[in-house]
């Protein structure tokens, strides 16, 4: 069993929403108030790991990956597949994608939040 939003990471998610990069800002400009027709939710938590932007309802998460990524595949491989297996759907852009084709990145999420089925399992507060 995980938690989902688990208090235990609660300074650590305020800590990352203060301290976002310039790029999770314009993007979340765009996803934040149900601009693309969902609601989603920065620096969320599921289990262990902390997702940048996450659509309950849809179960997707977005994660944008700066130079750092380059040296924490093993990590980022870890936590996709975890987050797989409890029926989460993760998209990763590189932060220069978001900086040079905003357009590009909002056309893909869109795309995948219209065509990607919502799942039959639950999104709430504790999950399995």
């Amino acid at each position: 069993m995980f938690i989902y939003n688990d208090p235990k990471l609660k300074s650590r998610r305020k800590e990352l929403r203060h301290g976002e990069t310039n790029e999770e800002k314009l993007l979340w400009a765009s996803l934040r108030r149900k601009k693309l027709g969902f609601k989603f939710t920065r620096q969320y938590s599921v289990g262990p790991f902390i997702l940048d932007f996450y659509c309950v309802e849809k179960r997707i998460a977005i994660e944008l990956d700066g130079f750092q990524h380059l040296e924490n595949k093993d990590y980022d491989k870890k936590r996709d597949d975890y987050l797989s297996f409890n029926d989460i759907k993760v998209f990763r852009f590189w932060n220069r994608e978001v900086s040079a084709n905003m357009d590009k990145v909002l056309k893909r999420i869109t795309k995948e939040l219209e065509t990607f089925p919502r799942p039959n399992v639950g999104g709430g507060q504790v999950g399995v």
